[in-house]
Order: C-alpha cells, then sequence, then structure tokens
C-alpha cells in the first residue's frame, strides 16, 4: 500500500467525504481543486483511511508531486509507467495523485488510466485553467470535481475546540481559515507570519510562474488593490483607470489578464453582475472576494473600518462552501449582494456590518423588497438585538447565518 502515514490528529472534513462517498469505486475521475493549502492534501488522506478502514488490504498508489520522492515523473508518460509498475493486476487499483499540475500533459495520462476499469482515479489541482476546456473534452463527462475551500467557520470552531463566541468570530475574522494554523495556534503574530509567507508562495508560485508574469509589481498592486475594496464593483477598465490615477500605468487588458491569473490560483473569486428583471449576466461589472479572510488581511492589515468588506466576504466564502452558485444583483439603480442558487433554488441575501440608521435599513430591506419573487429573502448582520423580520425579509445575524443551514 504506497499511502502516506495519517497524522493522529486528522480532523474530518465530512462536508467534503460524504459527497464523495458515492464515487468511490466509480469509473469517474475525482477532481479536487482549491488555492494551495486549502486542505486537498488532507482530504486525500481522508478518502485514503475510509477505503483502507473498509479493506486493510487495498491498493493504493499516492503519488505528490511536492514530495521529492516523485521529482522523476515529469510527464504523462512517466506516470503511466510509475502507476503500472505500482499496480496489482488482481484488485481495484486506487490511484490518488496530488498536486497533478506538475506533470506534463497529464491529462493523456488521466484519459489512459481510466480505460482500465480496475482503476479508480482521484486527483487534486491547484489551478483552474488546467481542469476546464481540453481535459473536460478529453475526459467526455467522466470528470466530477470537487471544490475545496479554507475552513468554514464551523470547521475553525471545531479543528482549534473553541465555542461560537463574538472573540470566536472575531479571531476567525482577523485569522481566516488556512486549516495548518491549527498546528501553529492562534497567536497573531506567528500566523500572521505564516499567512505572509504563504500568500507569497501563492503569488510566485501559482500565478507568476504559471503564467510567466513579468510586470510582478503591477501583479501586487493589483491584488492589494483588490483588498482594499473588496466587495466593490468593478470592471476591469475601471480598476485600470484607477491605477493610472495613482500613476500605475496598465492596460485593462493586463489587469483582466492578471485577475484571471488570481482567479485560477484560487486567491480570488469573481461574482458576475445578474439582471434581475432582464434575467441575464451583465457582460462588464463584477466583483471579487477574496478564498481567505486571514490572506486578504496579511495584505491590508485589519482596520475596523474594513469590517464590513470583511463581513460580506465571510458571507460570500459560507455560500461557496455550502454549494451555492454565486452572482450580485441589480434591479433598476438597486443592488443586492448575492443572489445564491443550488439545486433550482435561489436566495437573495444583502450583508451590511450594523443597521444603526433608518436610511441604512430602507436601503438593505428595501432592495430585497423591490423584488417580487417568493425565494427567501434575507438581510445578514453583525447586530444581535435587531427585530427578525421586516415585511417578510428575515433579519439574520452573521453567527447565527455561519453556524446554522439558514437558507
Amino acid at each position: 500500500m504506497n499511502i502516506p502515514d495519517f497524522p493522529s490528529d486528522l480532523r474530518m472534513r465530512e462536508s467534503y467525504t460524504k459527497r464523495v462517498e458515492p464515487f468511490i469505486r466509480k469509473q469517474i475521475v475525482k477532481v479536487f481543486t482549491g488555492q494551495r493549502r486549502v486542505g486537498k492534501s488532507f482530504i486525500l488522506y481522508q478518502i485514503m483511511q475510509m477505503i483502507a478502514n473498509k479493506d486493510p488490504q487495498a491498493s493504493i498508489i499516492y503519488i505528490n508531486k511536492e514530495d521529492h520522492r516523485f521529482d522523476s515523473i515529469l510527464a504523462y508518460d512517466d506516470l503511466i509507467r510509475f502507476v503500472e509498475s505500482a499496480r496489482d493486476n488482481n484488485k481495484v487499483n486506487y490511484i490518488f495523485i496530488d498536486e497533478i499540475q506538475e506533470i506534463s500533459e497529464f491529462e493523456k495520462a488521466i484519459r489512459s488510466l481510466l480505460l482500465d476499469r480496475k482503476n479508480d482515479l482521484y486527483i487534486t489541482g491547484s489551478n483552474a485553467q488546467i481542469f476546464s476546456g481540453e481535459i473536460a473534452t478529453l475526459l467526455g463527462g467522466r470528470l466530477v470535481e470537487f471544490n475545496i475551500h479554507s475552513l468554514s467557520y464551523s470547521e475553525f470552531l471545531f479543528f482549534h475546540g473553541m465555542e461560537d463566541t463574538r472573540e470566536s468570530l472575531g479571531k476567525y475574522f482577523f485569522l481566516g481559515g488556512m486549516p495548518f494554523l491549527v498546528n501553529l495556534g492562534l497567536d497573531d503574530k506567528v500566523a500572521t507570519e505564516y499567512l505572509k509567507n504563504l500568500y507569497t508562495t501563492i503569488v510566485y508560485r501559482d500565478i507568476v510562474a504559471r503564467n510567466r508574469v513579468r510586470s510582478t509589481w503591477f501583479l501586487e498592486q493589483l491584488i492589494r488593490y483588490l483588498a482594499d475594496t473588496t466587495g466593490s464593483l468593478f470592471s476591469a477598465k475601471s480598476i485600470s483607470d484607477y491605477l493610472k490615477s495613482q500613476k500605475i500605468k496598465i492596460s485593462h487588458n493586463q489587469v483582466q489578464s492578471f485577475i484571471g491569473y488570481m482567479s485560477d490560483a484560487y486567491l480570488v473569486h469573481r461574482v458576475p453582475r445578474y439582471d434581475i428583471a432582464g434575467k441575464r449576466l451583465f457582460e462588464t461589472g463584477e466583483k471579487y472576494y477574496f478564498e481567505d479572510l486571514g490572506l486578504r488581511n496579511s495584505l491590508t492589515g485589519y482596520r475596523p473600518g474594513d469590517l464590513g468588506k470583511i463581513l460580506e466576504n465571510a458571507v460570500h466564502n459560507e455560500l461557496l462552501f455550502r454549494g451555492y452558485m454565486v452572482k450580485t444583483g441589480w434591479k433598476g439603480n438597486h443592488e443586492t449582494d448575492f443572489i445564491a442558487t443550488k439545486d433550482n433554488e435561489t436566495a437573495y441575501i444583502q450583508v451590511a456590518w450594523t443597521l444603526d440608521s433608518e436610511s441604512t435599513i430602507d436601503r438593505e430591506f428595501g432592495n430585497l423588497l423591490e423584488i417580487d419573487d417568493n425565494y427567501p429573502k434575507m438581510v445578514v448582520t453583525a447586530d444581535e438585538q435587531f427585530i427578525n423580520t421586516i415585511k417578510g425579509v428575515r433579519h439574520v445575524n452573521i453567527r447565527q447565518f455561519l453556524t446554522s443551514n439558514i437558507i
């Protein structure tokens, strides 16, 4: 059995393993995507452990391209030869390949290995682009993708053995949900130093090196700009124009390319703009949110004035964690922060730090009341004492939203 030693304190992320379990031993490639260090490898460990628990003699082949022992696997033919030499012809072979994008033309190997019904394939990758287009065409629909995210708030509490309190939420808002922090503790200085180094690794390995970016200074300025303006509505041209006003000359086409690279590395997520009345996506204008709050804060610092942005980013990330497709909505001149859809159901969500004035209440609830359908509508805030509903639109406290299946 070619598998790593399972950590003795392996914490199960059951929201993922339960989704994967029905596909075990099925002739379909299980693809796990997500930002570097969000825990994709540990999801593989958990699946391997599930298999080994059911069958201690199972044939498990594990390849981790971040491990020097697998440096000789450079291209698709090297991968095929390695698997052929390690497999058991008399059993189902569970094949796990971690960070497969490091193998040249890996899709050829996957297509070849999938031809054998005794091969059960699981692969991870840290770049969205490699799993779109050509590989989907080559595999002809024999692929199921699981997007892995940094820890949700509920997972954060579980990993760190914490209760749901205002202080716990504040710590999550500050340090985010990168799983490795459980090994470092939640000391602010230590955790922030780790997050800064992780940010550098993501930028220079998964964005700069992969896309041969030369204007690294421009790239970093753009990332900082998105961190400073998290949740604001943009177009590539508006960002380019702003940067030019700051004496940073960069074309809107280059801005678009750089943001694409960031999205491909899962550093940020793009949320498109949707016309609620016309039921169509706008061609321009979108919002951007960071995959991890701690990484975002490592760039900008943790400032009281940013709490509204952080709260909105946290709601966005929770929706992704729960498997929702997310858009930002417009009707006339009014914005709805999030339109969340899953299983042909929709929810409309406004986000505000506090409802401290009549004008804020009128704006946040009024925007939702203008939407004339019967899907759930809610306003999520940090307020703990505000009334429950206004004309059927619910008010939900952020801790309740993050810890309950509220929609």
